[in-house]
């Protein structure tokens, strides 16, 4: 469809089909109505889960010389599926209408605008990381696991029977059952904290998890370095003490805190639990023994809106 000055690009617009989502279609459509050029574009609607991923890399395939952005109208979970079907990919695009319940990866572009059509029309590319996790799944955010995926786990199975601030109830489970980690973790071979107990580990490319939480303050998305934030095991007395830290992203500056941290900037990770973990991927559980996280520099083209 094509409604103005003309846009070459080709614009993807990926939303959820969920009828708690239908209204997503109509607000994209009044904001394209509105735009002063004219654009090409398409609204697709998923089917399933991972059906965006099938989407766009099908596409991609079929279309390679089009230069097209992919839209994705949704919160993190749609950004990832969204971003693993276009990996690599040439003369493709991945942009953002944060019209999801959780937004981590946007908070990275602080005062930038992920609800205006126009914005992301006349918004900049810019190529960023993506981090690989074993063969075939991807985290354009932020990958941890330990206390954290014990949150995220239990959160989204609280959400989906529509229990209210699903993820502090996730919290108060991982309090119990989530601080005594024995999961083996190697930052470009050197095994970090060896023989002990962890608490948390992020891998970090962008910086917020959990919708609240700054736990890689110093990640930059384009650098091409993952940011390894490994938190010792911690009484339940010192861990709220930490929470606070953490939340706010002084962990790693602070002197009491950064003595239970260990922070590196690594190009690929390898996990090694001997009791099945689940490695949480943009809010997505992965469950499994043994990962190999790497990361993929320039991966993406990303749309920073005007």
């Amino acid at each position: 469809m094509k409604t103005k000055k003309e846009d070459t690009m080709h614009y993807c617009f990926i939303i959820n089909a969920e009828p708690s989502k239908a209204g997503n279609a109509d607000r994209i459509q009044a904001d394209i109505n509105n735009l002063e050029q004219t654009i090409d574009y398409q609204i697709y609607r998923t089917t399933n889960e991972k059906s965006a991923t099938e989407f766009v890399s099908k596409y991609c395939a079929a279309h390679r010389e089009q230069e097209t952005c992919f839209v994705a109208c949704g919160g993190d979970g749609t950004i990832n599926e969204v971003a693993t079907g276009m990996v690599r990919a040439e003369n493709k695009h991945l942009a953002v209408l944060a019209y999801g319940s959780g937004n981590d990866f946007i908070k990275y572009y602080e005062g930038k605008n992920f609800h205006s059509v126009s914005d992301l029309v006349n918004g900049t590319p810019h190529k960023i990381d993506i981090l690989k996790v074993n063969d075939d799944r991807y985290s354009i955010n932020v990958c941890n696991f330990g206390f954290d995926s014990v949150v995220a786990s239990t959160a989204n199975r609280l959400s989906r029977k529509g229990w209210s601030n699903p993820y502090r109830w996730g919290i108060v489970k991982a309090i119990f059952c989530g601080r005594f980690n024995r999961i083996q973790v190697k930052a470009d071979g050197e095994e970090l904290n060896p023989g002990k107990r962890m608490l948390l580990c992020t891998l970090g490319n962008n910086n917020h998890v959990g919708g609240e939480f700054l736990c890689s303050p110093r990640a930059k998305n384009d650098d091409g370095l993952i940011e390894v934030g490994y938190c010792k095991t911690a009484t339940l007395v010192k861990f709220l003490g930490l929470l606070k830290l953490y939340t706010a992203g002084t962990h790693l500056d602070d002197p009491k805190a950064s003595r239970k941290f260990i922070y590196r900037q690594s190009k690929s990770i390898d996990i090694h639990s001997d009791k099945q973990i689940e490695l949480c991927l943009d809010g997505e559980m992965l469950p499994g023994t043994d990962f190999h996280v790497e990361i993929i520099p320039h991966a993406i083209s990303f749309i920073i809106p005007a």
